[in-house]
């Protein structure tokens, strides 16, 4: 075992996991090896750094996961999750001035990356279309809690390179409702982007349809982008109600004030987070999203 060598999970295949392996000698670039996993190890998934050993140039076996700094979760089968990726740092949540703005799914991402070691900024795509004084209201407001805000347009190719710029150090991922231009943001980035997963089906000899769920793609100026097609369906993920609570960033303060420590920000006595809604600390709308997530958690997550 003492053979083994270091990689990164970069695509999900058919019956295999596409990992890149850097040459020792640092003079060829990074290879592609197709590998299955070690039956008791826990799902791999793309972003992962893993240890493989190798079994011919082209084939391996992850034995081990690294650990990891973050971890994206969706919802699976009854109750339970699955990971989606692994060590991202940005969750970039995309929307536009159409399709409208969802703000609850929007208020869904950002509460699942304050819970999940993730930064979250926002993306304004379409910047050429007007937008609605709610949705300038929206932005102003997840400004003033410390969310970046990035405003570009993936046709017009306006805001792109300094998107880059802050894309070149991390490994970030897009997300958003369908339509608002995730595919055209990630085409404006990566334009070899459809050499890359030919490249990637070709080491599995099966042709260019095996990619599944994910694939990590490095950006031309530096950084990782991971390219997740189904990640708009990560639900609530398994947060528990007070993780929920604690996902409203400008909650947090006054959380731990409540009279109870397993306060519901209902109804309950003496409630820190309403009495702040109720001065204008908090705003009524985030607040009234809150308690919408808050009915669409499994009972079981939800305190009684």
């Amino acid at each position: 075992m003492a053979d083994l060598r270091q990689g990164l999970v970069v695509a999900h295949l058919g019956k295999g996991i596409a990992v890149e392996v850097s040459d020792d000698s640092g003079i060829v670039a990074e290879q592609l090896v197709l590998c299955q996993t070690l039956r008791k190890l826990d799902t791999v998934v793309v972003g992962d750094q893993v240890m493989l050993s190798m079994s011919s140039p082209e084939q391996g076996r992850i034995e081990q996961i690294l650990p990891r700094r973050s971890v994206l979760q969706r919802p699976s089968r009854g109750n339970d999750t699955r990971p989606v990726a692994a060590n991202l740092d940005t969750i970039f949540v995309v929307f536009a001035a159409e399709p409208e703005c969802d703000f609850l799914l929007l208020d869904q991402y950002l509460a699942i990356c304050e819970n999940c070691n993730i930064d979250a900024a926002l993306v304004l795509n379409k910047v050429d279309l007007p937008l609605s004084p709610a949705v300038e209201e929206g932005l102003i407001y997840y400004q003033s809690l410390g969310y970046s805000l990035y405003k570009v347009s993936a046709n017009q190719k306006i805001g792109i390179d300094a998107l880059q710029q802050v894309l070149s150090d991390r490994t970030s991922m897009f997300a958003g409702q369908s339509g608002v231009g995730k595919s055209s943001l990630t085409n404006a980035l990566l334009p070899e982007r459809n050499l890359k997963t030919n490249s990637v089906s070709e080491i599995t000899r099966h042709g260019r349809h095996t990619t599944t769920a994910a694939t990590l793609y490095h950006l031309p100026d530096g950084g990782h982008l991971i390219d997740s097609p189904g990640v708009a369906i990560f639900g609530l993920a398994g947060l528990s109600e007070a993780q929920l609570a604690w996902g409203y960033r400008e909650f947090q303060p006054y959380i731990g004030k409540c009279r109870f420590n397993d306060c519901r920000h209902l109804n309950d006595k003496d409630c820190a987070v309403r009495a702040a809604v109720d001065d204008g600390l908090i705003a009524a709308n985030r607040y009234q999203r809150f308690l919408k997530l808050r009915e669409k958690m499994p009972p079981a997550n939800r305190g009684h």
